[in-house]
């Protein structure tokens, strides 16, 4: 009797880990970068449509350069549109 309650009482707890590592999985996956667009809403300080690098920051700003393929100084929504995905790093 005593065996069976604690293999019941193991099983579920493994259960209940399983069930809330997974969900907390699919929380993580479920984050997606903001689109060019919430980008441009959110930084456009200024709110002319476009983003300079004084508006930016994080890896956007690291990469400016290769985003405004125009070289007028300013990220324009299509430019952002078409802007590549930052990699995301891998954990170790």
């Amino acid at each position: 009797m005593k065996k069976n309650v604690i293999h019941n009482t193991l099983a579920l707890s493994i259960f209940m880990l399983m069930t809330a590592t997974a969900a907390f999985a699919q929380e993580k996956k479920g984050q997606e970068p903001p689109s060019a667009t919430e980008l441009l809403k959110q930084m456009d300080k200024d709110e002319d449509g476009r983003l300079s690098k004084e508006e930016i920051k994080g890896p956007l700003k690291n990469d400016f350069s290769k985003i405004d393929t125009n070289e007028d100084g300013y990220l324009s929504l299509d430019e952002l549109k078409k802007a590549p995905k930052p990699q995301r790093r891998k954990k170790q």
